[in-house]
């Protein structure tokens, strides 16, 4: 069994907790890629009552999913979900343990605020549709990143963004108008900005009455059909990043090499 150093059993399945904040972003295809690499997924849904762990004992990696809500506290304090300071207190514990984790979305901005990092909602606009992302040059040296193409096709839904990335990430993927895409906190912690687990009737269903493309006023039929027609890059890129991270969740991925550095002097 799992435990919060990070030890896995030789023998049982590898366990996922799953955070779905939100009934309208499951885990969708990413959940079917996971568990095609061989992760067995445990799903809390705290909307509809579930409780959160006090930590991450029995668990082997922790996903994020994403949500409509703000990943920061309204003018008068209040979080912008009531189990927000709970989830915050989880990514905290899984960066400080290696547990690895992979956090979308509004689990990404979680995943930074829960550490420092600064969301806000975004001066550029919402961000809405297929996109791409480039690739920074520390991602050449990631385990998961580094098999990933130079400007990756993603989904994007978002109204807010990390302006500001806690002191110590490593930024992984960038774009013109949202620099901070793609992160990794620690050895074992990744936050995406963009969707990767998307499929059309989960598009169709944001992109229904949504306030954010009427805004934009861009035409919901064209916008589902315009991710549509990615939905097959996005998996043939983001497919085998889930299978890395499973991979490392289940012990089979090398830890990454120890960053040499130059001795200090007098030892």
């Amino acid at each position: 069994m799992a435990t919060e150093t990070g030890t896995e059993s030789a023998t049982a399945t590898a366990i996922a907790l799953v955070i779905e904040n939100d009934p309208t972003d499951d885990a969708r295809r990413l959940g079917e890629w996971l568990t095609e690499a061989g992760l067995e997924l445990r799903v809390l849904r705290p909307y509809a009552g579930d409780t959160l762990p006090e930590d991450l004992t029995g668990y082997d990696a922790l996903v994020v999913l994403g949500g409509y809500q703000q990943p920061y506290p309204a003018p008068d304090g209040t979080p912008g979900a009531p189990w927000f300071p709970a989830l915050e207190g989880l990514l905290r514990k899984a960066v400080r343990y290696r547990v690895p984790t992979l956090a979308i979305c509004l689990g990404a901005q979680l995943l930074a605020t829960a550490h420092a990092g600064t969301v806000q909602r975004s001066e550029a606009g919402p961000e809405v549709g297929p996109t791409v992302v480039g690739k920074r040059d520390a991602a050449d040296g990631d385990p998961l990143f580094k098999y990933v193409p130079m400007i990756p096709d993603v989904l994007q839904w978002h109204v807010d963004e990390i302006t500001e990335l806690p002191h110590g990430a490593t930024l992984l993927a960038a774009s013109t108008r949202y620099p901070h895409q793609a992160f990794r906190l620690g050895d074992r912690a990744w936050g995406l900005q963009f969707h990767i687990e998307c499929d059309t009737d989960m598009i169709a269903d944001w992109a229904r009455d949504s306030a954010v493309l009427a805004e934009l006023d861009y035409d919901p039929e064209l916008v589902v059909a315009a991710c549509a027609e990615v939905l097959p890059d996005v998996e043939e890129v983001w497919q085998p990043f889930a299978a890395r991270f499973a991979a490392l969740a289940q012990g089979q991925l090398p830890d990454p090499e120890p960053r040499r550095t130059l001795p200090l002097l007098g030892h």
